[in-house]
């Protein structure tokens, strides 16, 4: 049903465009795993739609408060909330997109048709400078193709009918983009980025429509092994208990309406499905702790159960993060280096090596630009080196760079491997671009591996991949699939020319046991006799084994 509200509104002004933000927050937010689940390689760690989630959460969080009717004042808003609050690339890109919308809105009172298509260019332009090397295929294609679609219809006056084209513009761009890019093809997946946008365009769409926000297209059913349970995440008002079920459902059992009723009960939703058993895990409010129990018992045979108290948990927490790390002081004129860690072990290591700052992230928990900035705006010295150690990250760092003040350089390196190869080159009383050159240098003295396993069953760069299979990536590609970890490990290790490898570096994840790790390293050191093998806790998540081969 159309909101005669807006059937025939010609233009908008601020706060309709705020209330339009917060639907696209809502619609993304209750699309994000299925952008999550867009992952080219099969690895569980998508966090494409938690970025972009979180990056419109700091964009909407800038004009919550604000009662401006004057568009190109909340639009400004916006764009300085996304821009301090992106991850990723997609969500930098995002900010992006939106800082180029602002400046084509200016400070005018509202927005109609013509403003509206002056606004869609100025984003596409100042998306596509954001970014050193475009490649199409991506979100900026999908950007793109709106911008182009608003030019072409000039003759459409009411906004309504504009976003209704638009949205079937994106949506018709994010299904070619595997047509532009290949790597999209061959996973058989759409690009992950553009379809966070797609959703919110359609959020835009939906809210002047005046149609439910609250329910997702699709269902997102995880392979059972990957579903990590008692998973520590941010938790909001009202997820006072996590709630873990297997069950073995009836004949009956209806996936849609199960999702739908537990939707009713709390948050964090997730189902995962394996052997005959399906996996329910919930957070619920304290009330309600029960309810997902009761309710799993009239739709199967319940196996296993699991209660946790959250807000006990985050206590727990929150007195572990209260112990620092020793970090290295550094004095006025010194060189600092503020690096991105996956896990605690490697945060030590890091800190260990002379790291000024360390920032928690890594997939799944990319930090933002603001994070960054702040883990070195207040350390006494004005010579800056950031350590990203993941491809998704450079840009946020990068972003950080540039609302710095400060001399600030961001090393390029894209995994943890390289990221401690270039630690052993820093020496803090150089000249900060001869010490950038040389930490620059030792990026490619390292190869990195990294063991985890599939969340779906694909073909990759010639490799047969299983859903549930241990797999490899060397250097982030994809390169062998096992059966076990260990034989996944060996067979990446097999792949490597070795005739300049001394040193063979193991930091085991959060989700391997200690007696799984020892026969892992038992194996290795058996195989590879000429080797030297060292082991760490990395304690990193989703991710077994990270492996620098040195």
């Amino acid at each position: 049903m159309i909101n005669t509200e807006y059937k025939d509104t010609l233009a908008i002004n601020g706060q309709t465009f705020k209330a339009m933000i917060a639907a696209a927050l809502t619609w993304l937010k209750t699309n994000q795993q299925i952008v999550n689940a867009l992952n080219v390689f099969p690895v569980p760690d998508g966090d494409t739609g938690t970025n972009m989630v979180l990056t419109m959460q700091a964009a909407y969080n800038e004009i919550q408060n604000l009662e401006e009717n004057n568009i190109g004042k909340i639009a400004h808003a916006i764009a300085q909330g996304a821009l301090m609050g992106a991850r990723g690339n997609s969500g930098v890109i995002l900010s992006q997109i939106w800082r180029g919308f602002a400046r084509g809105l200016d400070s005018l009172e509202e927005m109609d048709a013509s403003i509206l298509t002056r606004a869609l260019v100025e984003a596409k332009i100042t998306a596509y400078k954001g970014v050193v090397r475009p490649v199409e295929g991506t979100i900026l294609t999908v950007i793109k193709d709106i911008a182009t679609t608003s030019e072409e219809i000039k003759d459409q006056d009411h906004i309504l009918e504009i976003l209704e084209i638009l949205v079937q513009a994106a949506d018709k761009s994010v299904i070619h983009t595997p047509e532009l890019l290949p790597i999209l093809k061959q996973a058989g997946v759409v690009d992950s980025g553009g379809k966070g946008l797609f959703f919110i365009f359609e959020g835009f769409l939906k809210f002047l429509r005046g149609e439910s926000l609250d329910t997702s297209s699709a269902i997102i059913v995880k392979p059972l092994e990957l579903m990590e349970g008692n998973e520590l995440e941010d938790i909001e008002p009202g997820q006072d208990f996590e709630v873990i079920v297997d069950f073995r459902p009836s004949k009956s059992f209806n996936l849609d309406v199960f999702y739908a009723d537990l939707e009713k009960m709390g948050t964090s939703i997730q189902v995962g499905e394996g052997d005959g058993i399906y996996r329910m895990h919930i957070h619920v409010p304290t009330e309600n702790r029960y309810m997902p129990i009761d309710y799993a018992m009239t739709c199967g045979t319940i196996t296993k159960v699991y209660v946790e108290n959250l807000l006990d948990q985050m206590e727990n927490k929150g007195k572990e993060s209260d112990q620092p790390l020793s970090l290295t002081e550094v004095e006025p004129g010194q060189i600092a280096v503020v690096a991105i860690s996956p896990g605690k072990g490697l945060s030590k290591i890091f800190a260990s090596l002379g790291a000024a700052a360390v920032v928690e992230g890594g997939q799944t928990m990319n930090p933002s630009t603001e994070e960054i900035l702040h883990a070195f705006e207040d350390l006494p010295t004005d010579k800056i080196i950031i350590l990203p150690n993941n491809k998704n990250i450079i840009l946020a760092a990068t972003s950080a760079k540039k609302a710095s003040v400060k001399q600030v350089e961001v090393l390029a390196s894209n995994t943890v491997p390289q990221g401690l190869a270039a630690m052993l080159r820093l020496d803090p009383y150089s000249e900060l671009d001869e010490v950038y050159e040389e930490m620059q240098a030792a990026l490619s003295e390292v190869d990195t591996g990294e063991i985890t396993v599939a969340t779906r069953s694909v073909t990759i760069n010639e490799v047969d991949v299983k859903e549930g299979q241990a797999i490899a990536l060397l250097n982030s590609q994809l390169v062998c699939a096992s059966e076990t970890i260990e034989g996944a490990c060996l067979s990446l290790l097999e792949k490597v020319d070795l005739s300049e490898r001394e040193r063979f570096t193991f930091f085991y994840g959060a989700n391997i046991s200690n007696e799984e790790v020892n026969h892992v390293i038992d194996h290795v050191r058996e195989k590879f006799p000429n080797i030297e093998v060292e082991l760490h806790q990395g304690g990193q998540p989703h991710y077994q084994f990270i492996i620098s081969i040195e």
